[in-house]
């Protein structure tokens, strides 16, 4: 099965990816994984890729659709493959599109996970992350309990990542929705869409997508 998540920042493609992988047994294609593999890493490309992602911004559709290219020729997408993050615009659908034909595959099912604005936000903003380890926390769901301000595991110092700021999160959004939404029209024509709702717990949004799956 090959497949498709869309959804906002901080709509919960992510959280919802492991648990698809695990129970259709494919892999996950996260371009910010890998973007930020690259920024860890200062490669050129996390360099490029970090200059838009600051200012919530969209990295170039030559970066991008290059990547996903050779990653879908590796091994394990043979029998499917999820993509998270990708494509975000008509034109990447398209240069998917044909690069999937060229491979003898298609894309089965896009899911769009759908949750308000104003949820995006507080979800978005209160995410911290630890200097030393990389481990993640919120100001809402998931507080340190040892010391605030302090990871649990390691005792690094919390801190905000610059695209976690409110006007660069808003920022986001309007990006996301101004070139998103054409997408999720030209997925719509296709009969391929499939639109869950985004609020409720973990295990209830997977409940709704392994629905529509089938």
């Amino acid at each position: 099965m090959n497949i498709i998540l869309l959804g906002p920042p901080g709509g919960g493609k992510g959280t919802q990816a492991k648990p698809l992988m695990e129970r259709y047994k494919i892999p996950q294609i996260s371009t910010g994984d890998i973007f930020r593999d690259n920024l860890k890493r200062g490669t050129e490309l996390g360099k490029k890729a970090k200059e838009y992602m600051d200012k919530g911004g969209l990295v170039p559709d030559d970066v991008v659709i290059g990547i996903v290219r050779d990653r879908l020729k590796q091994p394990d997408c043979a029998g499917g493959f999820m993509l998270d993050g990708f494509p975000r615009t008509v034109p990447q659908a398209e240069a998917l599109g044909k690069a999937l034909s060229e491979m003898g595959k298609k894309i089965d099912h896009v899911v769009s996970i759908d949750v308000p604005d104003e949820e995006l936000i507080k979800r978005l903003t209160g995410r911290r992350t630890c200097r030393g380890c990389g481990e993640g926390y919120h100001v809402m769901f998931k507080k340190p309990q040892k010391k605030e301000g302090a990871c649990d595991k390691c005792g690094g110092e919390l801190y905000q990542r610059d695209d976690d700021n409110e006007a660069t999160v808003r920022n986001r959004l309007d990006v996301y929705k101004q070139s998103t939404q054409p997408l999720i029209d030209f997925y719509q024509k296709k009969g391929l869409l499939r639109a869950i709702n985004g609020m409720g717990s973990i295990q209830d949004i997977f409940g709704r997508i392994t629905k529509v799956l089938g």
